[in-house]
């Protein structure tokens, strides 16, 4: 048993190192070379908020439990425990758009940070760990927050790249994509029943609502999309274990997309994984209340037997 938590703790944090590795090239080369939109201030600001929040936040969790910090023991623990707060900083900052209003891409990633502490699995369903995609969390409260912001163009992954361009960076992301979670993460069940899901709903609403086949499978084609697919959905931390469980959670995201399409609610991808997520936590929290009222039950039996 300890064995295989070890395992999974030195999978975990190898998955992290390398999806921040991932998500830093990808916004670096995004600012100086494919045409994002933001300025280098909405990384910088994220980040800036990120880190000491971050720090803050476990500080005074540990504090109150009277456990040692998980930044703490060196520099090379510090980073290991930034890593998280690091992808959740520049997906806020690199899908969000809110023009040259700086404070929401800060308020977005609090958002985003404060999710962990504040909304977390019961101990004995999940060991305690939080239910929400942090950076997805973030980016839907900001949304329904505030009306005038929006999401980045899709097309400023790949605005300045030529034909070949267009088709090596969505080949790159999928095959890192596809190795990082088959090797690290353990989702790609997950992966085929959201991607399968999702076009199931297209076709569903194609055929109830006489919607063209080719518009709604669109989404699929664009950089966003992919980006969203293999490091924002299959989330481990956010995500159950088994086959079954990631098959039923990557088809539950893709219903819940359809569904808010269909009554034309828009950013659909972001709203959609983070009801999942609420019901999921919810469910987790059922399940152990169930539990509880179990144990009460026997304990009463036997006592009544003692009597």
């Amino acid at each position: 048993m300890a064995a295989t938590e070890n395992w999974e703790r030195s999978a975990r944090l190898g998955g992290l190192r390398r999806f921040a590795v991932a998500i830093t090239i990808l916004n670096i080369l995004g600012h100086t070379f494919f045409g994002f939109e933001q300025s280098w201030a909405q990384p910088l600001v994220a980040l800036g908020t990120a880190y000491p929040l971050a720090i803050l936040l476990e500080a005074a969790q540990c504090w109150s439990i009277g456990k040692k910090p998980a930044f703490s023991g060196g520099v090379r623990a510090l980073i290991d425990f930034l890593l998280s707060a690091h992808i959740s900083a520049l997906a806020v900052a690199m899908l969000l758009y809110a023009n040259d209003r700086l404070w929401v891409v800060a308020f977005a990633t609090a958002v985003a940070i404060g999710s962990k502490v504040l909304f977390r699995q019961p101990a004995r369903s999940g060991g305690g760990r939080h239910f929400y995609n942090p950076s997805n969390f973030g980016i839907t409260v900001t949304l329904l927050l505030f009306s005038w912001v929006g999401i980045a163009p899709p097309y400023q992954f790949t605005e300045n790249l030529d034909r070949i361009g267009d088709w090596l960076l969505p080949a790159v992301i999928i095959c890192s994509g596809t190795f990082l979670n088959y090797r690290f993460t353990k989702r790609l069940p997950l992966i085929g029943a959201w991607l399968i899901g999702f076009v199931l709903q297209a076709a569903v609403r194609s055929l109830l609502f006489d919607t063209p086949l080719v518009a709604s499978l669109l989404p699929m084609t664009g950089v966003a999309f992919i980006l969203y697919t293999f490091y924002m959905v299959t989330d481990p931390a956010t995500t159950p274990k088994s086959v079954l469980q990631q098959v039923v959670f990557g088809f539950s995201v893709a219903a819940v997309y359809g569904i808010l399409v269909t009554v034309h609610v828009v950013f659909g991808l972001f709203f959609s994984l983070s009801i999942v997520c609420t019901i999921r936590g919810l469910f987790l929290y059922a399940q152990l209340w169930e539990t509880n009222m179990a144990q009460e039950r026997i304990a009463i039996r036997s006592q009544m037997k003692e009597v």
